[in-house]
């Protein structure tokens, strides 16, 4: 029985087969389950009285981990306790899937303080789980060296250098975790970046996408060669995907490149009210291929950011955000031009939107058919507000100072005239 406690977990199986023939094994089982239950009493507690550490760590990290942790630390003491007169290998069985999921939980808890709105992690997890514990089942049944010889010796060649689907899996996970770190180191790096409030708004966006692309960038570059995979075998993909950016990608790489000279020059900016061909609205989002415009209505227009580089955009807080809107206003011909300008510049004054320097002016445009076209304009410094409401509130207050003042607003009209002749 000492032999089989102390057995290497490639003869795991066997001494579990064998303690299932011995009449004490009930009591590992009876031990297992009650370190589980207990594991799962701990982890309420923890959750109930969990206030006294930070959010994400209670309902994310320190929550999840205190299951495995708890329920393995029991089971070493279970089977320390039974080691002397009962068989323990089912418990020995159980440590390392306790150990692989608190392992599992510890770098799931790291992706989600940098993929904290992503729907995939969850079922990402679930799969990544699925694999750890079907690797570690075979190593405990001893399965997984005669599957690695299988995968070995499956060999092809790409270029000059051999290659198996053993190799294919390595650098796969590698590149995996690789990528993982990166995008961690990269979600640091954001949050470090977002709490320089002295940085302007583009440049952190800017220094956010070039960390994580390059962090992406040496990920690939070291975990390939780690494996033993020749990046110059990378080569061809490399020329097809040179083909494939000429041809069929040509308006995303086109996309892309304006949404960093965006960014870096600076000439459109979150919280900008710009107008390009028909769209208009506020620039809520700048990402690499397109940028969010939100318009007064609520609509949201996706802009491809080659549009914004190659089109003329009329930007109303650029330098700035002051704006002038002008209200066309028609009187009848015999008015009081004098007292009507007055009461134009009046109206637009009282509303607490307009500024008052500039001072709204109100001016003589033209002399049309029907009446004499006026003009008051005035100043705001909030466009992104909307003038809908406001030219609204100017206009009704203009029509009730004219009616007080019995100043006429003509409307078209037409002198017919009947000639009559002798026959």
């Amino acid at each position: 029985m000492s032999s089989a406690m102390n057995s290497d977990l490639d003869n795991m199986a066997l001494a579990l087969w064998e303690d299932f023939q011995h009449p004490d094994v009930g009591w590992q089982a009876v031990a297992l389950v009650a370190c589980i239950v207990v594991g799962k009493l701990v982890e309420r507690l923890v959750r109930g009285y969990g206030g006294v550490v930070p959010a994400p760590w209670r309902e994310g990290g320190l929550r999840r981990m205190t299951f495995p942790l708890t329920t393995t630390v029991l089971v070493f003491v279970a089977r320390y306790v039974l080691r002397g007169s009962h068989p323990v290998n089912l418990l020995s069985i159980a440590i390392p899937l306790l150990l692989s999921l608190a392992g599992i939980r510890a770098v799931f808890f790291a992706l989600r303080q940098v993929f904290a709105q992503t729907r995939w992690l969850a079922s990402f997890e679930r799969i990544f789980s699925l694999l750890t514990w079907t690797v570690v089942a075979m190593h405990i049944l001893g399965l997984l060296p005669g599957v690695i010889d299988f995968l070995e010796s499956v060999n092809f060649t790409v270029g000059r250098q051999n290659l198996s689907l053993w190799l294919l899996l390595q650098g796969l996970a590698t590149v995996v975790v690789a990528l993982l770190t990166a995008f961690w180191c990269g979600g640091v790096v954001e949050r470090r970046l977002l709490r320089a409030e002295d940085m302007d708004g583009n440049l952190r966006v800017v220094f956010t996408r070039l960390a994580k692309a390059l962090l992406v960038l040496v990920a690939i570059l070291v975990s390939l060669p780690l494996v033993g995979i020749d990046l110059t075998t990378l080569s061809v993909f490399g020329g097809a995907l040179g083909v494939g950016l000429g041809f069929g990608l040509q308006k995303i790489a086109s996309n892309y490149v304006s949404g960093f000279i965006i960014l870096l020059d600076r000439s459109i900016r979150l919280g900008n009210m710009i107008e390009v061909d028909s769209n208009r609205g506020q620039v809520t989002r700048i990402t690499t291929r397109y940028t969010v415009l939100r318009g007064s209505g609520g609509v949201e227009s996706l802009v491809p950011n080659e549009v914004l580089v190659s089109s003329v955009v009329l930007n109303e807080s650029y330098t700035d955000r002051r704006v002038r809107v002008a209200l066309p206003v028609q009187v009848a011909y015999g008015t009081d031009l004098d007292q009507a300008l007055v009461l134009l510049e009046a109206a637009a004054r009282n509303q607490p939107r307009v500024l008052s320097e500039p001072s709204p002016a109100a001016l003589v445009v033209s002399f049309a058919d029907s009446g004499i076209n006026l003009e008051v304009g005035f100043w705001i410094h909030d466009p992104e507000t909307g003038t809908g409401r406001l030219k609204s509130e100017i206009n009704l207050a203009i029509w009730r100072t004219f009616k007080a003042a019995g100043i006429q607003m003509p409307f078209p009209q037409r002198e017919v005239r009947i000639l009559s002749g002798t026959p």
